[in-house]
């Protein structure tokens, strides 16, 4: 006896033309001027991105001097954060007019050790980086190349020496002196010494209230708040405190010329790459 199974399969006919409706039409080719608008759009919106979070977030710099050796080399491309200070009109480029001191802290404010960029108190279009020694109140002073605050050394111990890294023909090649720095908190970083020097001995200075004090790493190299203001740095005001340095992304050692792409190869330091900043 032979039994007949039957299976049934989904119908896979092609739809006739009155079942699939009318056929779908191609998009008609934009034109020309819809392309150029498209793309203008599309890089408007990009540069707003980047602009809000440079200035909400973080903010790229280049450093172009030895004073913050051995932390900081010419080269560096370093990565600062914005909301650990809060936001002032420094935080946007060109520093335009429109706050007034600092808002919207989010962090603890800015620390004593902290690798700091600011701008420059007698001339807001130079940036610097320099590391912050002395809050609002504090009274600091360097005897014998010691820097003590409110009284109290911040401990300093040998660290043997160093060939200076600074490319400039006045210290490549130059033996320094190492010293570790340790601040209260644990936190430690090098600094360095070429010996006895004009401001390894000053006079108490008493931070105004509003205002830091700065110095570089690289001491007898740095032209910092241990100089007035008028030819120096002077006291630093809040409102020019711009963001902390977190991290080195990128380096080329010595710096690298935009117009020598050659440089950007040659001088590449993946060494440093992505390295935190004390």
């Amino acid at each position: 006896m032979v039994f007949a199974l039957g299976a049934v399969f989904p119908d896979t006919a092609p739809m006739t033309d009155e079942t699939q409706g009318p056929e779908a039409e191609a998009k008609p080719k934009k034109t020309f001027r819809e392309e150029v608008v498209e793309t203008v759009q599309t890089v408007v919106y990009a540069l707003m991105i980047a602009f809000v979070l440079r200035v909400v977030l973080f903010e790229p710099f280049t450093i172009p001097s030895a004073s913050m050796e051995p932390g900081l080399l010419v080269g560096d491309y370093i990565i600062a954060t914005k909301w650990n200070y809060g936001w002032s009109r420094h935080s946007i480029p060109f520093s335009p007019p429109v706050l007034k001191g600092r808002v919207l802290e989010m962090g603890a404010g800015p620390q004593r050790g902290d690798v700091v960029v600011f701008k420059l108190p007698r001339d807001t279009s130079q940036t610097y980086v320099k590391r912050l020694i002395g809050l609002p109140g504090d009274r600091v002073q360097v005897k014998g190349g010691v820097v003590s605050v409110n009284g109290k050394p911040i401990v300093r111990t040998p660290a043997g020496d160093a060939v200076d890294p600074d490319p400039s023909p006045a210290s490549h090649g130059l033996t320094v002196a190492q010293f570790r720095e340790t601040r209260p908190d644990g936190g430690s970083y090098i600094t360095f010494d070429r010996g006895p020097a004009e401001m390894d001995d000053t006079e108490v200075y008493n931070v105004p209230e509003g205002h830091y004090f700065m110095m570089g790493d690289n001491r007898d190299n740095s032209q910092d708040s241990r100089w007035p203001r008028e030819y120096g740095v002077g006291y630093v005001p809040a409102e020019n405190l711009v963001g902390k340095v977190r991290l080195v992304l990128v380096s080329w050692k010595g710096g690298a010329s935009l117009f020598n792409p050659i440089t950007w190869v040659t001088r590449f330091d993946p060494s440093r790459m992505f390295r935190p900043v004390n």
